[in-house]
């Protein structure tokens, strides 16, 4: 989850980046995950990301598009 989880991260990141904005205007996210189990070692990525971090809701799933173990949406400011 931990590999996934970054390159989620970098995703985001890279086009918060192509609109103007960074993971630090990041003000909610939603975090999906397939296995609730792996809360703990996704957050130790996700954590490295953000500075003061955004909201978060954060939920189990039975399942996930082309069969990945975390998805991930956020809303941020662009200027």
């Amino acid at each position: 989850i931990g590999p996934e989880t970054r390159q989620t991260l970098e995703n985001i990141k890279s086009v918060l980046e192509e609109f103007g904005s960074s993971m630090d205007e990041v003000v909610k996210c939603t975090v999906f995950l397939t296995d609730i189990k792996e809360w703990a070692a996704m957050n130790e990525v996700y954590k490295t990301y953000f500075k003061n971090p955004p909201a978060r809701s954060a939920l189990g799933s039975s399942g996930l598009a082309l069969d990945v173990r975390v998805e991930i949406e956020c809303i941020a400011v662009t200027r």
